[in-house]
């Protein structure tokens, strides 16, 4: 819309949509005077009661989980005339969210208190999280493409009428898209108008029985609308853009499952690209856990910036076994991420009977391409300790492998995929020592930008040490992180990967002793490590 009309007309529309939302003492914030829902029609959309400062404003929404609903973030502002921008935490006061009925007079609609807002920066968006999950109402899916020109589309919202000050009943309406910019979609309404009470209300989109939100509804001109200058004829209205925030809005709502896992019983962890490529080094790498019951977890990366919730979904890629039966992944002893150049990274796993397997890929259907390097029951696999997988040769590929023995020996293999993990590719990193064998976790990163990758171990007193660009010649000298019994001394599980997605395997994830979770993002040797704490 900012393309029809002139600068100074859409700085009175800001104006004038703003102190709408704002609802004053009115009760009420933006509105949509269309037709009447059928009741049972769009019950995932949300009416919401605000209190703040000592005033009362509505707004409305959309449930887009069972714990969150989608909305404007000014409908939470100080003064939504000025800034729709809001910390993320509580909500300023007390706010409520009303759904699962159309019509709130005749149905008894569930109402759920709202305890943390989560706004998306740069927009007039946020997501608002129930106090507990609500049943009975299926949530509305998030747009993937882009609004167009000329689109239709519906919008639903609890706010004011034409005839109305304060409805119960929802109604919806159809507007066409004018113009689509960056973040906003300009909409039109014909024979209807987005109104106080409705700031926040689902723009959407409906085709072959599926329905969207393409948009929440931000400011409007309000022609029409009660209690509107009767001279004020403009049914066009300013929407932000969802369509592109999908990830975003998948990561938020993951984001209790994600913490609500039980992280202390996880006992290895393995970094990669499980679930597809990173394009342009933009996306996070995933990660495998496995489990005390034998269970495994595939956790996908997130494409967002918040390094405080690095993943969006999880699969799993092995169920615990029934009681009384037994699964292979109580056998793993040690597992690692590799890449053999296949479309999704691959694992290594070293399991209790000295048998050694490569699975050339993993995805979220599981493991694929299995190939053992090493028979069960052998003589020497037995006795090693630890292992990663990294790019220590000249071949691009991360598909080498340092282990570290029980007798203090660290070896290097370089090309397994390739060549296995015997023969002329073996080189021997150390000898025989007292030192290694209380090496207690190793894992591969890119910290000093060597040509080859550094190894990163930690130790059982606690010791963070980096050896930088080790390769076939051995270690090129070492460099301490941490010092013995300070910050990693509980830090008792770890993987390196590019976990804030710009590329860099640098950022190093850590469960602790009491099932604590933190991100070290862009560790390097003599730098302050910076510790992003998850959960606890």
């Amino acid at each position: 819309m900012s393309g029809i009309r002139p600068r100074r007309a859409w700085t009175a529309l800001t104006v004038v949509a703003a102190l709408a939302g704002s609802a004053l003492l009115t009760g009420s914030a933006h509105a949509l005077a269309g037709d009447p829902a059928k009741n049972g029609s769009y019950a995932f959309t949300v009416k919401l009661d605000i209190d703040r400062d000592g005033r009362t404003r509505s707004c409305s929404g959309a449930l887009v989980d069972r714990q969150w609903v989608l909305s404007a973030a000014r409908c939470f502002a100080a003064d939504p005339a000025k800034d729709y921008r809001i910390d993320e935490g509580a909500p300023k006061g007390k706010a409520t969210a009303t759904l699962g009925a159309t019509d709130l007079t005749t149905t008894a609609p569930a109402v759920a208190d709202i305890t943390e807002l989560v706004p998306y920066a740069g927009r007039d968006l946020v997501m608002a999280k129930l106090a507990k999950p609500v049943g009975g109402v299926t949530p509305v899916a998030v747009a993937t493409s882009p609004p167009a020109a000329g689109e239709q589309l519906k919008g639903a919202g609890f706010g004011r009428t034409k005839t109305q000050w304060v409805p119960d009943m929802l109604h919806t309406g159809t507007f066409t898209v004018d113009t689509v910019q960056d973040t906003t979609a300009g909409i039109t309404g014909t024979d209807t108008v987005v109104c106080k009470g409705d700031t926040g209300g689902p723009a959407l989109r409906e085709s072959g029985g599926q329905v969207e939100v393409a948009a929440v509804n931000s400011r409007s001109w309000q022609g029409g609308c009660l209690g509107t200058d009767p001279a004020e004829t403009r049914t066009s209205a300013l929407a932000t853009r969802v369509d592109d925030l999908a990830a975003w809005v998948q990561t938020v709502r993951y984001r209790p499952v994600f913490a609500g896992a039980p992280w202390a019983k996880a006992t290895h962890l393995a970094s990669g690209y499980f679930t597809g490529g990173s394009a342009g080094g933009a996306r996070r790498m995933d990660m495998i856990v496995r489990w005390t019951d034998g269970e495994v977890t595939l956790y996908q990366g997130s494409d967002g910036k918040d390094a405080r919730h690095p993943f969006l979904a999880e699969y799993q890629l092995a169920a615990a076994p029934k009681p009384g039966k037994t699964s292979i992944w109580q056998h793993a002893k040690q597992i690692t991420g590799a890449g053999f150049g296949g479309a999704t990274d691959g694992l290594m796993v070293r399991w209790g009977d000295g048998e050694l397997t490569r699975y050339t890929s993993v995805d979220a259907k599981g493991f694929h391409g299995e190939k053992q390097l090493a028979k069960p029951k052998n003589t020497t696999w037995t006795h090693a300790r630890q292992i990663t997988a990294g790019r220590y040769t000249g071949n691009p590929l991360r598909d080498d492998m340092i282990v570290a023995w029980d007798d203090g020996r660290v070896t290097l293999h370089g090309d397994v995929g390739l060549n296995g993990v015997a023969g002329t590719a073996q080189r021997q990193l150390s000898g025989k020592n007292t030192t290694w064998p209380y090496a207690t976790q190793l894992s591969a990163g890119e910290f000093t930008g060597k040509k080859t990758m550094d190894l990163l171990v930690r130790w059982a007193d606690g010791e963070g040490t980096f050896y930088p660009g080790v390769d076939t010649a051995g270690f090129h000298g070492e460099s301490q992180l941490f010092k013995p019994k300070t910050d990693w001394n509980n830090a008792t599980l770890m993987t390196t990967g590019a976990f804030l997605g710009d590329g860099r395997i640098h950022d190093v994830f850590v469960r602790r002793s009491n099932g604590a979770l933190s991100i070290y993002p862009g560790l390097a040797p003599g730098g302050k490590p910076t510790e992003i704490k998850i959960t606890g």
